[in-house]
């Protein structure tokens, strides 16, 4: 699954959904001059906001997540940053749907018991 060990990059602005591990292994090394295989997780958002893609290097090839949200969009960042680095608890909380800039508890947790 998903190795919260690596670093982990926004892809700023909006990206075509209908590429692929091809298309956009190459973007990381034309947008964001980074290489594909290095092993950091490349996340990617559609014109929609609804949908995100990440891309990695797993070691032996590359993998390929793909999230559509049924309601709500994927926060992200303003488009004139080309890349932005984040921790693997905001992409958890990015992949959750939750506004990882800001979080802040809709409804916290009760008390067992």
């Amino acid at each position: 699954m998903l190795n919260y060990g690596a670093k982990i990059y926004l892809c700023t602005g909006v990206t075509d959904m209908r590429k692929g591990m091809n298309g956009l292994s190459l973007l990381t090394q034309t947008k964001l001059a980074q290489k594909a295989s290095s092993g950091a997780m490349f996340v990617f958002r559609g014109r929609s906001a609804d949908r995100i893609k990440i891309l990695w290097w797993d070691g032996q090839g590359f993998c390929l997540y793909y999230k559509c949200l049924n309601r709500g969009k994927f926060t992200w960042p303003r488009a004139d940053c080309g890349s932005l680095s984040i921790t693997a608890a905001q992409l958890s909380m990015l992949i959750e749907g939750i506004d990882w800039r800001s979080p802040v508890w809709s409804d916290p947790p009760k008390c067992a018991g």
